[in-house]
């Protein structure tokens, strides 16, 4: 390929803008053949990090500042050439280098497991690379990453066939699989099927619409968005110790509303998951503004979740964005 003439590509502005991010397509099986690249999915915060000329920025997905959150990745951007950004995610590792998304929510107490891992290069010296090939930005995100200390790491592309990534990421823990065109130009806000995500584990975001007493909670009573409507998928009991429990609990605090937000409810057949007009007695409701990250067995033929357990809250998700994934 013929070297990058960087002076060619249109300005960015001094002060960098926020850029929405690409999305990628959930998929139920990964796409193959030398017109794709691959990558590890992580399960973190989305994040666009970089630096211009007033010092480091770093965006949510939704656009909210990071740099209070996480100075340590902050302080890294320092280091990069001004009039750059790039797009990545934040993780939290354990003890053992393990991706620990539950981690990710003590980030102020443990600042040492956070890393950030940067896969795509958006603007870079003051220039637009949004109309550049994926393999041409992959190119200079290299580049960019020179001067960049720990915890800013490069997201290295994996070769091999879709079959093999498939079971090294089921061997490993890992939460799924992105494939990527290597012809792909950034798309902000899109979801166009150029990028494809395929997930290894059963699990998304869903939106908290109520929950049911107890001490201080029973279950968090979650679902999805669909036709502007949200629709009631379960009720969450698994996955909250003690310290958890009580820090969800603050966040719902002050959310309470009178009326169920959920456009299916009540359900009238009865089942192990089912709401019924005598059980949504006990609910109590609130506004729908917290996103959970959730894992579950599998979807029951009747819309709901088997064995649903609670991972960790999303404040890098906006509530109207979370659809059912994988259909």
């Amino acid at each position: 390929m013929k070297a990058i003439t960087l002076n060619r590509l249109p300005l960015a502005k001094p002060r960098l803008s926020f850029i929405e991010p690409m999305y990628a397509l959930p998929v139920n099986e990964l796409p193959e053949g030398n017109e794709w690249l691959y990558e590890i999915k992580l399960d973190g915060y989305r994040c666009l990090a970089g630096r211009d000329a007033s010092g480091p920025v770093l965006w949510s997905r939704r656009g909210n500042s990071f740099l209070a959150d996480f100075p340590n990745i902050a302080g890294a951007c320092e280091k990069l050439d001004p009039g750059t950004l790039i797009d990545g995610e934040i993780i939290a590792l354990d003890e053992a280098g393990r991706v620990s998304f539950n981690l990710l929510q003590h980030r102020r107490s443990k600042a040492q497991a956070l890393q950030f891992y940067a896969f795509d290069l958006l603007i870079y010296r003051g220039r637009s690379l949004l109309n550049l090939r994926l393999e041409r930005r992959r190119e200079l995100l290299v580049d960019a990453l020179r001067a960049a200390t720990s915890p800013i790491r490069l997201l290295e592309t994996l070769e091999a066939n879709a079959a093999d990534l498939i079971h090294a990421a089921k061997q490993l823990g890992f939460e799924g699989i992105i494939a990527k065109r290597k012809d792909s130009l950034y798309e902000p806000g899109k979801r166009s099927g150029a990028w494809m995500k395929y997930k290894i584990n059963q699990g998304q975001e869903f939106v908290i619409g109520g929950y049911t007493p107890g001490n201080p909670f029973d279950a968090l009573i979650v679902g999805y968005y669909e036709d502007a409507k949200l629709y009631y998928v379960a009720k969450v009991r698994n996955g909250f110790v003690p310290l958890v429990r009580r820090e969800v609990y603050r966040r719902l605090k002050g959310l309470e509303i009178e009326t169920c937000p959920f456009a299916n409810l009540p359900e009238k057949r009865r089942t192990p998951w089912a709401l019924t007009n005598e059980e949504m007695k006990k609910c109590l409701w609130l506004r729908p503004d917290l996103v959970a990250q959730v894992e579950f067995t599998e979807w029951t033929p009747d819309g709901h979740l088997r064995q649903a357990t609670f991972v960790g809250l999303r404040d890098d998700k906006d509530p109207l964005d979370v659809r059912r994934e994988g259909r």
